[in-house]
């Protein structure tokens, strides 16, 4: 059985892959601050596949029960980097001009984004180069725009693409992706857009099929976009095209 832990699988684009994922026969490990959302993992297809443990990635102690849980399967053959930031709230937004940013604004964000990813990956590693396996970081297409607000939201998806990238030039047994998911309509997005309508952007689970080509097609280690893979059909009798 194949091994994948993915972060922030509570909610969202993670929830949708641990979905799909446990429901084609892997044992997914995932975690979340919401002991409560996560616990709602038990009623997907597959839940007996999911290991789900609650607790925040920038915590060392609980970056260590996530490494015992791989170290219990003894295998992982895919790390994907979903949970991340958007900053601390300043008010009732979380937008701040990159001239307002403040130290522990930098902080906050720099060490959920990729402080947080580059020292999982470095824990999970001597496993992860075993089993040959794939190293997924869901990016942004902020990590290569310019927007007024997103100053340091953006330089820290720019700062993960990076180190995702580099452990496979320093890795030749992996291989390595910075994928932006487009726009989709979860609550972290809403959460950038107070009060707006949201509705017509799509649902994490129609990005779901395009990871999933990602991975079955396996394309040299870099950065992409989800739309750039054709939608890959679940398995007769899946559940995982199901939104969730």
């Amino acid at each position: 059985m194949n091994t994948a832990l993915i972060t922030g699988g509570s909610a969202g684009l993670g929830r949708a892959l641990v979905a799909a994922l446990a429901d084609q026969g892997w044992h997914v490990i995932t975690d979340g601050r919401d002991a409560h959302r996560l616990d709602q993992l038990r009623r997907l297809p597959g839940a007996d596949r999911i290991t789900a443990i609650a607790g925040d990635v920038t915590d060392a102690e609980h970056r260590a029960a996530l490494r015992a849980a791989v170290d219990a399967d003894g295998r992982l053959d895919l790390l994907i980097h979903n949970a991340s930031a958007l900053g601390p709230v300043t008010g009732e937004t979380r937008r701040r001009l990159l001239a307002d940013t403040t130290p522990e604004d930098l902080q906050y964000v720099w060490r959920h984004n990729v402080g947080a990813p580059l020292v999982l990956t470095s824990l999970l590693l001597p496993t992860l180069v075993a089993s040959r396996g794939v190293l997924l970081s869901i990016s942004s297409d902020a990590a290569v725009e310019h927007y007024a607000g997103w100053g340091l939201y953006s330089a820290s998806k720019a700062g993960l693409d990076h180190v995702t990238l580099t452990f496979a030039a320093e890795n030749d047994a992996i291989t390595a992706y910075a994928v932006d998911p487009g726009d989709m309509r979860t609550q972290m997005h809403q959460d950038w857009f107070p009060g707006e309508d949201i509705s017509d952007r799509p649902l994490p689970e129609t990005v779901v099929p395009h990871l999933l080509a990602l991975l079955a097609s396996r394309p040299p280690s870099g950065r992409y976009r989800a739309a750039d893979f054709p939608a890959l059909r679940a398995p007769a009798g899946s559940h995982s095209g199901a939104a969730v």
